[in-house]
């Protein structure tokens, strides 16, 4: 067991670490989707694909040797209203949670005020549904099925596991092979596009 001093002083290493990486690359979860659906351009896609990859097989190999501990919660339709309105937010500001930070310590004004609302409505949030229970009850998210409460349940990696006992590696791989799949029609696309204009420029 570590001690709290050195757990803070491997979590200070560790995101002092990936903060760099995430400024000096200029990554953005969003530009990954804005970019490729309005510009054609993939260059942060193929970043997001390739963490999705290591982040997958990674996270489901620890399950299945028993070292994860994955979030269980429901899927429903406040989760799909939710993440619309997220989504909405990080179009309209302009960048993801994550680039918000970076652009924040660079002095961004409008970087800090896009933080500022996010924990503000992080905050009301969390009054709402310790008092009102809302949405919906806790006692709806039973993790099956319930269109009366138009809750889907949920499955993961280590449902899978437990339902069919298949180690969750098995499914982490199978996803990972998709999301290579995707990034090599990406490389494809642009190889592609490549040719073209080298074409049109003779």
């Amino acid at each position: 067991m570590m001690s709290p001093v050195a757990e803070c002083l491997i979590a200070f290493v560790f995101g002092s670490v990936v903060g760099l990486l995430v400024q000096r690359s200029r990554f953005c979860n969003t530009a990954a989707l804005r970019d490729a659906m309005l510009f054609k351009t993939f260059r942060n896609t193929k970043a997001l694909l390739v963490a999705m990859m290591v982040l997958t097989i990674g996270f489901t190999g620890f399950i299945s040797i028993g070292a994860g501990n994955p979030m269980r919660f429901d899927v429903g339709l406040n989760q799909v209203l939710g993440l619309f309105l997220f989504g909405t937010g990080m179009v309209l500001a302009g960048a993801c949670t994550v680039s918000t930070w970076v652009k924040a310590g660079e002095g961004n004004f409008g970087a800090v005020w896009a933080l500022l609302f996010t924990f503000i409505g992080m905050f009301l949030f969390s009054l709402i549904w310790s008092f009102l229970y809302w949405p919906p009850a806790p006692s709806a998210m039973t993790g099956e099925l319930s269109l009366e409460r138009l809750q889907l349940g949920f499955s993961n990696a280590e449902t899978l596991q437990e339902k069919t006992g298949i180690p969750a590696i098995v499914f982490g791989l199978i996803q990972a092979a998709v999301l290579f799949y995707i990034y090599q029609a990406i490389k494809r696309k642009e190889a592609k596009q490549q040719g073209s204009a080298g074409v049109e420029s003779i």
